[in-house]
């Protein structure tokens, strides 16, 4: 039971820069990207590629970064530039990566048993803590900058910003650029802890990405941007515990996580609407009481 929270909590804090990278998109810009999927495995062959041709971990996982952040920076230009709608745009780039991605590998499967990894000489438990709160408090220091101010104004309201001069076609593929690149390091680091990079890694990635900003926000809150990426980061470490809990039920097994994702996302965004709701009948019954209870003072003052 312990080895399998501990792997939650190792896991949750790997998948944490992607949920980060997919807060940005989704909640900061209000742009629903699916690169994710394309450029989450594209950090991962990066990473494999170069570190089994000899050279250094660290250095390969910056080169993931950078891909992503070509994976987003292309996005952003079909959008923005060839004026195609923002979900086509994901769409087309997640499709058009997964053959970069074949041709990046080679093959569909890259190994890394024997291979000098990040997580050779420590373990993810013990480094993961610290670039992730790294990253996370870069992303509050960026976000209060003039230039990450005018990308959260972009996402609110574009027209606006735009009356103020400032160019939203260049905050959106900054924006874009950003969440991909922390997405392909994450994948880069899953690689790296996993000991290989298969070209159907990054499936699925979007949907795990919204389940742990959507469960962060849900739990924590969202207040301002500290609480909102800190939300984000704790909601991907609960995703993962929930994960881990549901699989340990013997009728369920490993093949069974797509249904479990979604299953997890449906009651995240349920469960806010149920509570304002039962919040407004209280609210409303607390009303009714009062006017009752007002009528019958009134009623009682009259006779007198």
């Amino acid at each position: 039971m312990m080895n399998s929270l501990l792997g939650a909590l190792e896991s949750g804090l790997l998948y944490a820069l992607m949920a980060l990278g997919v807060y940005i998109t989704f909640r900061i810009l209000d742009f629903p990207d699916l690169t994710v999927d394309g450029s989450f495995t594209t950090g991962g062959a990066i990473a494999a590629i170069m570190i089994t041709n000899g050279v250094s971990p660290w250095v390969s996982t910056i080169c993931a970064l950078g891909g992503g952040l070509l994976a987003g920076m292309i996005t952003g230009l079909i959008h923005t530039k060839g004026r195609i709608n923002g979900l086509l745009s994901g769409i087309l780039m997640m499709i058009a990566l997964y053959s970069i991605n074949m041709r990046i590998m080679g093959k569909p499967n890259v190994g890394l048993l024997g291979e000098k990894t990040i997580f050779s000489s420590i373990s993810p438990l013990l480094l993961m803590p610290f670039v992730v709160i790294a990253i996370k408090l870069l992303l509050d220091l960026f976000f209060r900058t003039e230039l990450g101010l005018a990308l959260r104004a972009t996402g609110d309201n574009q027209r606006m910003i735009r009356s103020f001069g400032a160019n939203t076609d260049n905050t959106i593929i900054l924006g874009l650029s950003l969440s991909n690149g922390l997405v392909a390091l994450s994948g880069a680091l899953i690689a790296q802890q996993s000991q290989f990079a298969d070209i159907s890694a990054g499936i699925g990635m979007i949907v795990i990405g919204l389940a742990s900003v959507i469960i962060g926000e849900a739990i924590f809150g969202a207040r301002s941007v500290f609480f909102a990426t800190l939300a984000v980061v704790l909601g991907s470490i609960v995703y993962r515990l929930v994960v881990a809990l549901a699989l340990r039920i013997e009728w369920l097994e490993q093949t069974d996580l797509k249904v479990i994702t979604a299953l997890i996302v449906i009651i995240a965004l349920v469960l806010p609407t149920v509570r304002r709701s039962w919040k407004q009948k209280a609210l409303a019954r607390k009303r009714s009481l009062e006017l009752v209870s007002d009528a019958e003072q009134r009623s009682l003052g009259g006779g007198l």
